[in-house]
């Protein structure tokens, strides 16, 4: 007897429905065809140690299982319970005539309970994007898919249930959560705030700016100074995520199985700091099964790296392309997939080995062109990218101590919101432009004009200075982000002076 049942597989952040066919007749074997991977394969045994385990029976039959289409490359070991309801109902120990109202996923227990799987969230907003009733899924993943509505997400924890609620011996009610409420009551949730930061004025300032237009930046000072803990605060003075990005985010993490199993919709903005030791696939996604990267976690949030210099130079110039694009596309012989990657790059680094050149009080034991070389392990054209470079200075006793209250996060996201409104108004007729940071370089030369006396300014600054011609863009969007802070609707000579000191890497002797 033919019957079908329906899977699911994710490529990239999407997901496309497989229809898997089940064949009983007679003969002997199990076949599984449709480009299948190994763990597929294996199912095979976990399938059979199930049903029995409760006490169905796996034919001692010829059993095909096709997964349709079959260009498409199945992989995982989700596919268990489809290919299982499939079997018991082509052997008549299931009424097969809901297979076709339900989409159904999960990874098979030799016990026959349900393990949770990967990218939910993708799978069930196809499904009822197709037309599905609803969405038969380990208990584990429910919530994540009860995002979606219009959808019945049945949770099941073992076989048993999943068998007896598709022929009609058990009722489970769908599971149902407010989206909204859940959303908004968790949204801005931070745990570190700007409030518990004393002194570093300027430095706030320069992360504000940062936010305030999207911009990359990076910061240089000794050891201690306080460069991780400021920008481990950084997402709390972003905007607020929007329902439309929150799911565009949640989607990647689901893909990436990095969704807690009491996770529903995240409501905050990724903050993501790998250790210097990663690889470039890791970074920027790939693999033999194509996974989000680091910088696609990141996405619509911060990416942080410390101390960047410690990082493989191959690893830091992979990054060039998304922090342009801000995409990564991953290329394999028979496909293309596409991640997002619109994330904020916040770096760190020590301003040499030992981390005390320019410092205050304690002395610097570096050799002679020892400093320079360190900076060179950040290339160039990596260092044009970034558009705000900050050198932060050690806090001072009389600062750690003081009573003074320092502004916290609200306050500063409520002008970097601001600063955002007046550049979604400006942008409202470009899809792909949201921020100062992501204008293309012939919008830079109509939206960021500047007067006679800013002009000298700028070009002694870039003579003096060497800057590229992207420093130059970089230069003028960051001032852009100032005026808009500032709420004038030009730039001035003292925004633009505001943003030339931004450019610290880029000054001749620096580094001695």
């Amino acid at each position: 007897m033919l019957v079908k049942t329906f899977g699911s597989a994710v490529q990239g952040v999407n997901a496309y429905t497989i229809t898997v066919e089940v064949n009983v007749t007679a003969g002997a074997k199990y076949f599984v065809v449709g480009l299948p991977d190994n763990a597929i394969k294996e199912g095979e045994l976990r399938i059979e140690s199930a049903l029995k385990h409760y006490g169905y029976r796996m034919p001692r039959q010829k059993v095909v299982v096709n997964m349709a289409p079959a260009d498409i490359r199945k992989e995982g070991s989700a596919y268990d319970l489809t290919i299982a309801m499939g079997i018991l109902a082509s052997s008549s120990q299931l009424n097969a005539d809901k297979l076709s109202q339900y989409l159904i996923m999960g990874e098979l227990s030799l016990d026959g309970s349900l393990r949770p799987i990967k990218g939910v969230l993708p799978i069930a907003i196809q499904a009822r994007k197709e037309g599905f009733k609803g969405f038969i899924l380990p208990e584990q993943n429910a919530r994540e898919a009860a995002i979606v509505n219009n959808l019945d997400v049945i949770g099941v924890t073992t076989i048993q249930e999943a068998a007896e609620f598709l022929d009609g011996k058990r009722t489970i009610e769908p599971l149902v959560i407010n989206t909204r409420d859940i959303f908004e009551n968790a949204v801005d949730q931070y745990a570190a705030d700007f409030a518990d930061v004393q002194g570093q004025e300027n430095i706030k300032r320069a992360l504000e700016i940062a936010a305030a237009g999207g911009h990359n930046v990076i910061m240089i000072g000794p050891p201690g100074a306080g460069k991780t803990m400021l920008a481990k605060r950084l997402p709390s003075i972003l905007p607020s995520l929007s329902m439309h990005e929150a799911l565009e985010t949640t989607k990647i993490h689901s893909v990436a199985g990095k969704l807690g199993t009491e996770a529903s919709l995240l409501s905050t903005r990724p903050y993501r700091s790998p250790h210097h030791t990663i690889s470039d696939v890791a970074l920027v996604g790939g693999g033999g099964v194509p996974q989000p990267g680091e910088i696609s976690l990141a996405h619509n949030g911060v990416l942080f790296l410390d101390e960047l210099p410690e990082f493989k130079r191959s690893v830091l110039e992979v990054m060039r392309q998304p922090l342009e694009e801000r995409r990564v596309t991953i290329s394999r012989a028979k496909s293309s997939i596409d991640f997002p990657a619109n994330f904020m790059l916040i770096a760190s680094m020590n301003p040499c080995p030992c981390g005390y050149y320019n410092h205050p009080d304690k002395e610097c034991v570096c050799g002679p062109g020892i400093v320079q070389r360190y900076l060179n392990k950040v290339s160039g054209p990596l260092l044009d990218r970034i558009d705000l470079h900050v050198e932060v200075t050690p806090v001072s006793f009389d600062e750690m101590i003081s009573t003074r209250k320092s502004e916290d996060s609200i306050t500063i996201r409520e002008r970097v919101v601001a600063a955002r409104q007046v550049q979604r108004e400006r942008f409202k007729n470009f899809q792909e432009i949201h921020s100062n940071a992501m204008m293309p370089s012939q919008m830079v030369k109509e939206i960021c004009r500047i007067n006679d006396a800013g002009s000298t300014l700028l070009k002694t600054a870039m003579e003096r200075l060497g800057l590229s011609a992207r420093a130059y863009d970089r230069i003028l969007k960051v001032s852009r982000t100032i005026a808009d802070l500032a709420g004038s609707e030009e730039i001035k000579i003292e925004h633009l002076a505001e943003a030339i000191q931004y450019r610290s890497l880029d000054r001749e002797g620096w580094a001695g």
